[in-house]
């Protein structure tokens, strides 16, 4: 009887699905645990003020309870912790004090049998901080111009009125300085680069001076005019200051033009908090990084990520395609074409790092410095293309999901009926009409099955991209209102690198580790975002060519 069960197959089929289940399991949880522990980083939680006991000294400990782990009387001891019974447990709280300024640590471990008291006041403030992390305490009172204005209860509603103000006026000194002050740079630099290549060329004379001279005095004359603006909004943003009572006593003076957002986490309803959750969310999609990308938000990587794979994919589908075309349409099938195509496959399995090598050392030096000895001699000893950069990353990255886009187009083309070739040669039409009318259309659901798998796998890689172009912070974005506007020789930011970067190189381990998460669901969603609108394209066309097929 079992005999026949295993001749029958069922055995396998039932070992099949269990083996797809269990997949299908894994990748669900692990989805599920990165999009909670990723969401939950941006809900604002209670603080709370501690009277804890350490050494017999008595002290005040502010801050969130961010974790909490519970340890057995043996491995207590081993730690050296003191436990007077082997059946006791040792609950210790991970709690996020920050301060960072005044304590140099954003985090601290601290006993649950030391704690005294443990309260939620109402007036207790968490500020959002540009540089040192957030700060906890009380406040006292706000100045300006170093004059007391308000003080008591009625600070917090005037601080939060004048810190509307403040960020109105950051947001003004943001465009000036990046924008208006940033593209009068990129002028100036565009001139002297001019002048250099005329000097280079024997074209420099009198008459190149006074028109070089002009422009130079027009973009000089709107810097003079950008600063004297840039002074004005600096004098306001730093008029108004918060005095601030930590946990230890000490009061600190905190200017507002430090400040990112301030809030009561302990008397916020449920409507509150999620309005401030939804704020965080934006925050963290639409704004640049800041605290060595441990706040702030990963803009720069979404958008260095998404460019990088849309001029990718530029890149490779057409090239592709018409090595696919060439060896399944037009190539003598024989020896030569078998190892053709056993070499493509095996490129598919090179390790991605080689690719990066490969790279570096003929896309960057070799085909950027001699295109910077043809094209941009002016910039010498400076590179333009002769340096990591964004089109450099993308052809690499073209490069390593070749073989998948042949592979697929080439499976495509050799399922369409000889029959229809035929038929439209016999009907008058050349080959590459047959080609270009009939084959190539019925075949391009397959293309665009390579391009999703392209896409996929370029859009997760990140160790070519560490050779060839990314960086940990990028001083600008590719694509800008600067001619001529895309800048393929920049330096980007991608989201893989970022998880990379945050999870293994931030001094702040727990504090980078929740944005380990949320990165990671972003990065997710992207690539899922991106193969979504790839799959309705080729579903789109598999519609359209279907009575074809038939």
């Amino acid at each position: 009887m079992i005999k026949q069960w295993f001749k029958s197959g069922s055995p396998w089929i039932w070992l099949n699905a269990a083996a797809v289940s269990t997949c299908l399991i894994l990748v669900v949880g692990l989805l599920a645990l990165i999009a909670f522990r990723g969401a939950l980083h941006f809900w604002p939680s209670d603080v709370a003020e501690f009277i804890y006991m350490e050494d017999g000294r008595k002290q005040t400990v502010i801050g969130e309870i961010v974790d909490t782990s519970t340890t057995t009387a043996l491995m207590a001891r081993a730690s050296g912790h003191k436990m007077s019974d082997d059946n006791d447990l040792l609950v210790q709280h991970l709690i996020k004090i920050g301060n960072r300024d005044l304590t140099g640590m954003d985090f601290r471990w601290i006993l649950d049998r030391n704690i005294q008291s443990r309260q939620y006041p109402d007036d207790i403030l968490v500020l959002e901080r540009r540089e040192w992390g957030n700060f906890y305490g009380y406040p006292v009172a706000l100045k300006q111009e170093g004059e007391v204005i308000a003080d008591g209860p009625q600070v917090f509603s005037v601080v939060s009125e004048r810190l509307r103000d403040a960020l109105s006026v950051y947001k003004q000194i943001q465009r000036l300085e990046k924008k208006e002050i940033g593209a009068v740079n990129y002028g100036l630099e565009r001139l002297r680069l001019k002048q250099r290549r005329l000097e280079l060329n024997a074209q420099w004379d009198e008459q190149a001076e006074r028109k070089l001279s002009a422009e130079r005095d027009e973009y000089e004359q709107q810097y003079r005019d950008y600063q004297a603006e840039l002074q004005s909004l600096y004098k306001t943003i730093n008029r108004d200051s918060l005095v601030m009572k930590a946990a230890d006593g000490r009061e600190i003076d905190m200017p507002l033009a430090k400040l990112v957002r301030i809030y009561r986490p302990n008397t916020m309803s449920v409507w509150a908090k999620t309005g401030h959750y939804f704020e965080k969310i934006a925050e963290f999609l639409l704004d640049d990084p800041r605290e060595a990308n441990t706040e702030g938000g990963i803009f720069p990587a979404i958008f260095g990520t998404v460019m990088m794979v849309i001029i990718m994919s530029v890149i490779v589908t057409p090239l592709g395609v018409i090595a696919a075309i060439y060896m399944r349409e037009y190539a003598k099938q024989g020896f030569t074409t078998r190892l053709i195509r056993i070499a493509v496959n095996n490129l598919a399995g090179v390790p991605s790092i080689v690719y990066g090598v490969f790279g570096l050392g003929f896309f960057v030096y070799i085909l950027g410095g001699n295109i910077d000895q043809l094209f941009f001699p002016e910039a010498a000893p400076a590179p333009v293309f002769g340096t990591p950069g964004l089109l450099w990353a993308s052809i690499t990255l073209a490069l390593l999901t070749l073989p998948v886009v042949i592979v697929s187009t080439e499976e495509g083309l050799s399922r369409i009926p000889k029959s229809i070739r035929e038929g439209s040669l016999a009907l008058g039409a050349t080959k590459a009409e047959t080609l270009w009318r009939t084959v190539l259309p019925m075949a391009s659901p397959a293309m665009m099955t390579g391009l999703i798998l392209a896409v996929a796998r370029a859009a997760g890689e990140v160790a070519p991209l560490m050779l060839v172009g990314v960086v940990k912070l990028a001083p600008s974005l590719p694509l800008d209102e600067n001619f001529p506007f895309l800048h393929l020789d920049r330096k980007f930011m991608h989201l893989g690198f970022h998880i990379y970067d945050v999870g293994f190189q931030s001094p702040n381990v727990e504090a980078a580790r929740p944005l380990v998460y949320a990165t990671s669901l972003l990065l997710v969603v992207v690539i899922v975002g991106l193969n979504l609108s790839a799959v309705a394209i080729r579903n789109h066309l598999r519609e359209k060519y279907r009575a074809l097929e038939g």
